[in-house]
Formats: C-alpha cells, structure tokens, sequence
C-alpha cells in the first residue's frame, strides 16, 4: 500500500463530505434513484449501488456515447488479499454490466512494482484505453502515469488512494473516508479492551507504511483521534511503535521486536488484517489465550474474520469493494463519453496535503465487524462465502454466533 516511496508526507488528507467521521450520502430521495438527465444522459448516486451490481444496466446508454476501453490497474498482490479476490472481479463485472463490451475492459495487477505499473498503463493506452483506473504503488509512478495519459488525451481516476502533488488539476478519486477507516480501528480497539477485561492495556500500536498516504490517514484516525487521550491520561501505557510496513512478514518482525522488549504487552492496535495473521500464529505459539489480547485489523478477510470467530482479533473494519468498484466504473463510464459525472456521484471531496487541492471524490462509508454483526454485514452481502468461513475448526465458532 506504498503512495510516497521515499517522501515524507506533510499533513493528512481530509474528507470535507463527512460529519462526525461518517460520510454523508445524498440526501435528496430522488439522488437515490435512476433518472436520465437532458438529453437521455442516466444520473446516478453512490446510494443506487448494491451487491447485485444492477444500478450499473442504467448506464448502457453512455456506451454508444464514447469510445475506447476502461482499464483498471491494481497495485499488488501481498499488502491485501482484496485486490485478487474483490476489486478485480468485481470491476469486470461492474464494467460488463455497465455494457462494455469484453474488448473493451482491461483489468491487470502491476504485482508490486513500479515499472509494471507504468508499464501496464502505456500498453493499455496503445491499446486504445481511453480512461485509467489507477491504484498507484506510490505517488512517484502515479504522478508519471497521469503526465503520460495527459499527453495521449486520456482520462485517469485515481481508485482508492489518491497520487498527491500533481501539478495539473487533480484526477477525480474514488475510496473511502480513510480518516474514519482508522477512527473505527481505534474504537473497536477500545471497545475490545473492556469487553475482554483488559484492565492495564500495555499497547503495541503499529502502522502501515510511513510512505503510504493511506497509512498516515488511518495513523491519524486510529492514533490521533482515538487512542492518544487513553494515553496521556494514563488508562492505557504505549509500549512501542514500530516504524510500520505493509508487508506482513516485515510487520510481524517488528511485532516480534517490540514484544520482546516490552514484557508487559496484553495488546496492539494492528491496520490491516493480513499483517495482523502472522502476528497473531505469532502469539497462539507463545500460548496467548482467545479473548485476552485484543487486536485489530482491516479488510474483511476471510483470515481476519476467522481470527475474529476464533477469539484472536477483536474486529476488522469492512469495506465494501463492490461499492467502490461499481462508483470508480460508473465514474469511468461518464469519463469515456465525455459527460460530467452526477452530483450524486461525487458526493465528497479531499484535499490533497501536499498541493492543497480540493479533489472531487466518491467516498464510500466502511463499517466495524465483530461477531456480533458478521452475519448481517459480510455474510449477508455475500463478501465471504459461509461454507468458506466456517470450515474446519471455525464451524462451532459460527455455530456459536449464529452464522
């Protein structure tokens, strides 16, 4: 999840369509709808979307109007399962719905490096694409990207972390709010520690990579916003903060690092469940009981969710890929024919903290699982399949919870 390699980052990125941390939706009831504007033109709003995808069938119409292909290019495989098991399948099927034909849809991993990236996205151009979807590996290669469609004519948006420092105005940006992704990390985090009896939290509170914007902002949500009153008032101790990564075998060194020097850990505030796995086999060998040493994580993974069932982590907070996906291709559709997206559409905006920019955005709102609302978030929306998640040993854990 790198954005800046080898940049430090001045300030935060913030989400101006938010109140009290939560993004705000149209609040028109008709901006939930489907409608053609003048002209035949379809409108649509975030709050048309589900996990059927079928709000994309009402942008067929844009189809005709443009020309070229959409192309999408994810970062990588290792910070997140989510790439490879949701943005691009669903992205595929948002573009298909949305009446692309085949020919038309492009979809690739640049598989962590830069070149591949850049690679990707100069083939994809030659090849007729007309709109980048881009989930840049860091600012460096984005900002390149975005140079290099500019001069071909071509439209980029950037999807779920934003390239910062442009000098030309700002690509349009799809996510989620991420200052409150780590508002509801520190929460949980907080909530788990009484409801597991921890009565002396000695707190490891790690993060993601210092060179990735997405990192700070989650930093600030879960760190500066939630837990650095528990600190200085004394309720909870900081035992160590390690300089963070993405990598979840690094993440786990750290982990290991600041565990042995710090004796007295009970707990860690932990960004991504996929660098929280290893460090939680880490503590099972070191005979660290369910229920007593809380942990966090994001994602939804199906190991996080396990780890979760299973007692190990206390929540992950959940994101929606089908939304994003189905918001950065409706985004796109609009991009390729030439139209001005809905104001329903973009429903927020962010400023970038180098340029200062105000970024016109699609922010999607995430949401805090537990035990208690698993079956009604990611099972319900079929993010995780039951059979997978309750298997082996985890099938009394689901039992037990009412999955």
């Amino acid at each position: 999840m790198n954005l800046l390699k080898g940049k430090a980052v001045v300030g935060a990125l913030v989400a101006t369509a938010c109140v009290g941390g939560v993004v705000a939706s149209a609040s028109s009831a008709s901006q939930s709808r489907l409608k053609p504007q003048a002209g035949g033109t379809p409108t649509i709003s975030v709050s048309a979307f589900n996990n059927s995808f079928s709000a994309m069938k009402a942008l067929q119409p844009l189809v005709a109007e443009g020309k070229g292909k959409i192309a999408a290019i994810m970062p990588d495989t290792v910070t997140s399962t989510r790439y490879v098991e949701f943005d691009q399948p669903d992205l595929k099927k948002a573009m298909s719905m949305a009446g692309l034909p085949s020919s038309d849809i492009i979809v690739q991993n640049a598989q962590g490096s830069d070149a591949t990236e850049l690679s990707d996205a100069k083939a994809d151009i030659t090849e007729g694409a007309s709109v980048l979807l881009m989930d840049p590996l860091d600012s460096g290669v984005g900002l390149t990207i975005e140079t290099y469609a500019a001069s071909h004519g071509v439209k980029v948006i950037n999807y779920d972390r934003l390239v910062v420092g442009a000098t030309a105005p700002a690509d349009p940006y799809v996510s989620f709010n991420n200052v409150h992704v780590g508002q509801l990390i520190g929460q949980g985090f907080v909530s788990c520690v009484k409801a597991w009896h921890v009565s002396k939290p000695d707190v490891i509170v790690m993060r993601g990579d210092p060179t990735d914007n997405n990192a700070l902002l989650f930093y600030t949500g879960y760190y500066n916003d939630v837990l650095a009153s528990y600190f200085k008032s004394g309720a909870y101790k900081l035992a160590a903060t390690p300089a963070g990564t993405w990598t979840p075998t690094t993440a786990a060194s750290e982990f290991e690092t600041a565990f042995t020097a710090n004796p007295g850990v009970n707990a860690a505030v932990i960004p991504n469940d996929e660098n929280a796995a290893p460090i939680i086999t880490y503590l099972e060998s070191h005979g660290v009981k369910p229920d007593t040493f809380p942990i966090t994580g994001q994602d939804a993974t199906l190991t996080g969710l396990d780890n979760i069932l299973a007692g190990y982590q206390c929540g992950t907070v959940y994101k929606p890929i089908y939304l994003e996906a189905q918001a950065a291709v409706a985004l796109a559709m609009f991009e390729r024919a030439g139209k001005a997206a809905p104001s329903g559409l973009l429903n927020g905006t962010v400023t970038d903290p180098i340029n200062h920019k105000v970024v016109k955005s699609v922010l999607d709102v995430p949401e805090w699982v537990t035990t208690a609302n698993m079956k009604a978030t990611v099972i319900k929306d079929k993010f995780v399949p039951t059979a997978q998640l309750c298997s082996g040993s985890y099938a009394a854990d689901c039992t037990k919870y009412g999955i």
